[in-house]
C-alpha cells in the first residue's frame, strides 16, 4: 500500500484501520462504500410468526458468534421460545456448538451450515431479526441483504455498514446486555420491526453499484489525468 498512488477503502472504519496499522496518510485513502444488486422487496415469510434470530456468516472470531450466544443466553432467560439460527461454517464452529451446550441453550440454537440461493433468501425472510455482532467488519453486505429481504437488523458499531444505514439497531459487539435488550425489544414490540422495515426498505434503494462504480472511475481519472 505504501507504493500505491491511492488506496480505496470500503468504509471510514476500514480507512481508520489502514491509517493505524499501516501508517498510510489520510489524504491517500478514498472511501467508497459497498452496495448490493437491486431487487424487488421481499414479503415476510409465514414462518416469521415464529421468533427466529439469525446469525449469518463465517463462524470465526471476527464475526462475533460467541457474543451472539452470550446475548442469546440472556434473551432466553426472559423468553424461552426464541430460536437462534446460526448459518455458516468456520474454525470456531465446534467451539460455538460446545459453548451453546455449556450455556444450556443448545435446544434453542440451530446450526445450518452455509446457505446460498433460495435457502439463504428463505433464512433472511423467516427471521424476526438479523444480528451482525462482528468484532471487526470492513463493511457488512449481509446487513443490506437482510434489509432487502424485509428483515430488521441489529448490527455492530464496529462495522463499516453502521456508518451508512440509519434505520438499524446498533450496539457495541461486546455489550451483550445491550444486544439482548434490543433483540427482546424487536421480539416484544411489533411496531418497532414494522417501522424499521418500512424505513429501511426505502433507504436500501440508494445502495446500488452505480454510485461506487462512478466514484472508482472518478478516482482513476483523477490519478491518470483523464
Amino acid at each position: 500500500m505504501e507504493e500505491a498512488d491511492r488506496v480505496i477503502a470500503v468504509s471510514n472504519y476500514t480507512k481508520g484501520m489502514i491509517m493505524r496499522h499501516y501508517g498510510i496518510p489520510e489524504w491517500k485513502i478514498s472511501v467508497v462504500h459497498n452496495a448490493v444488486e437491486p431487487k424487488s422487496p421481499s414479503l415476510p415469510s409465514p414462518l416469521q410468526r415464529k421468533k427466529i434470530v439469525l446469525f449469518l456468516g463465517r463462524i470465526t472470531l471476527q464475526k462475533g458468534p460467541d457474543y451472539f450466544l452470550y446475548a442469546a443466553k440472556k434473551v432466553l432467560e426472559h423468553d424461552p421460545d426464541v430460536l437462534f439460527l446460526i448459518a455458516g461454517k468456520g474454525d470456531m464452529e465446534h467451539f460455538i456448538i460446545e459453548k451453546s451446550a455449556e450455556l444450556g441453550i443448545s435446544r434453542n440454537v440451530l446450526f445450518t451450515g452455509f446457505l446460498k440461493g433460495e435457502e439463504l433468501e428463505k433464512a433472511y425472510r423467516m427471521a424476526s431479526l438479523y444480528v451482525m455482532p462482528s468484532v471487526s467488519e470492513p463493511f457488512g453486505i449481509t446487513a443490506l441483504e437482510a434489509i432487502q429481504s424485509g428483515t430488521p437488523i441489529l448490527i455492530s458499531r464496529q462495522s463499516g455498514v453502521s456508518e451508512v444505514i440509519a434505520h438499524a439497531l446498533k450496539a457495541d459487539f461486546w455489550d451483550v446486555n445491550d444486544l439482548a435488550n434490543k433483540i427482546l425489544a424487536v421480539l416484544r414490540y411489533r411496531a418497532l420491526p414494522a417501522v424499521m422495515r418500512e424505513h429501511a426498505s426505502q433507504e436500501i434503494t440508494k445502495f446500488n453499484w452505480d454510485s461506487p462504480a462512478q466514484k472508482c472511475m472518478d478516482i482513476y481519472r483523477e490519478l491518470t489525468g483523464r
